[in-house]
């Protein structure tokens, strides 16, 4: 098969989001606006194009495109054979055929995109395929193109060995495009739906005191738990407290539970953490510091965990966490002290 090389400007397609998926195009090529290609013109009537491509996704193949160019544009449409899509097979020979085209209607100088199966567009195109899936989109030619195009194009930033193959005539057989001397990437792309996945997060948080009341001049405790509840692991949550002013001196440790781990063992002062969260993991903090002379009233103390930037929760009413101790009166400085008999 000969080829004919001709360097061009290219265009670009557009991603589309859609309510609860969202629409990748996988592509092997590095094609964008202003780019350069070269037009592969040495192809006959029945051979065919081919990428091998990867699904970034469990989700459906909703569209094909093809990059189609002649070489000085405007070049009348045209009809050829089909669009095949396969199981991945074993390089370069695709596997089993799961959907085809027929009769693709080509026009110069855009990526040609297909979502039917007919030309009266009623039959969607929808392959199932999982993540990480190989698969092969395949352009067969009706006609061979003439010398100067349109037909298929390739980037021009090198060949990626074991993603771009061909069907040649003669001898009737695939073969790796790279091996044949082809210098670049098919233009020939996959469009697949894949479902959005919320990251969600349930975080919360938990504020005590070690008692109810306080006596001016004594320790006053408070234990603070933050906890992730999923289904998403977090990077980069907060905790905050800043203590009452009432509360002075006040010394805190940290302990992890349930796969979670410290930023900082120990410290002084107000809270301001950056934590990670694995789901299920919560981090303890127990703070103790001493209730200033002359403290009357209630003392209120509020803690909270901020939500990193890209997360949803779920719960949001959970995620601050209040505790007042009240002043205690003379029968109850009696009992604190243990004069109860």
């Amino acid at each position: 098969m000969k080829r004919f090389v001709v360097i061009v400007l290219l265009l670009v397609s557009i991603v589309v989001v859609q309510a609860q998926t969202m629409e990748v195009t996988v592509q092997n090529d590095s094609i964008t606006k202003l780019s350069e290609g070269a037009i592969q013109a040495g192809f006959v009537s029945g051979e065919s194009a081919a990428a091998w491509l990867d699904s970034p996704c469990d989700g459906t193949i909703v569209a094909v495109q093809v990059f189609w160019r002649s070489l000085v544009g405007g070049a009348p449409q045209t009809i050829e054979d089909s669009i095949e899509i396969f199981d991945n097979g074993a390089f370069p020979i695709p596997g089993t055929l799961l959907e085809t085209i027929n009769a693709p209607v080509m026009t110069d100088g855009v990526f040609n995109e297909f979502r039917f199966l007919d030309d009266q567009m009623v039959i969607p195109l929808q392959v199932p395929v999982t993540q990480n899936q190989r698969f092969v989109v395949s352009f067969t030619f009706a006609e061979g193109p003439q010398a100067s195009g349109p037909s298929v194009i390739t980037d021009a930033d090198g060949c990626q060995a074991g993603r771009n193959g061909l069907f040649a005539i003669p001898p009737g057989a695939w073969f790796s495009s790279c091996l044949l001397g082809l210098s670049g990437d098919f233009a020939i792309r996959a469009v697949i739906e894949c479902p959005v996945v919320a990251n969600e997060a349930d975080l919360s948080v938990v504020k005590t005191a070690d008692m109810p009341t306080y006596i001016a001049g004594q320790d006053l405790g408070y234990s603070i738990t933050a906890r992730n509840s999923g289904p998403t692991a977090i990077t980069a949550a907060t905790v905050i407290d800043f203590f009452p002013s009432e509360v002075t001196n006040v010394q805190w440790t940290c302990s992890g539970q349930g796969g979670a781990s410290c930023p900082v063992g120990a410290g002084s002062g107000n809270l301001t953490q950056s934590v990670n969260l694995p789901v299920g993991g919560s981090l303890v903090y127990d703070a103790i510091g001493t209730v200033m002379v002359g403290a009357q009233g209630d003392i209120s103390n509020t803690a909270q965990i901020v939500v990193p930037v890209g997360i949803t929760d779920p719960q949001m009413a959970n995620n601050m966490s209040t505790v007042v101790v009240t002043e205690a009166g003379d029968g109850e400085v009696l009992l604190i002290d243990g004069f109860e008999s």
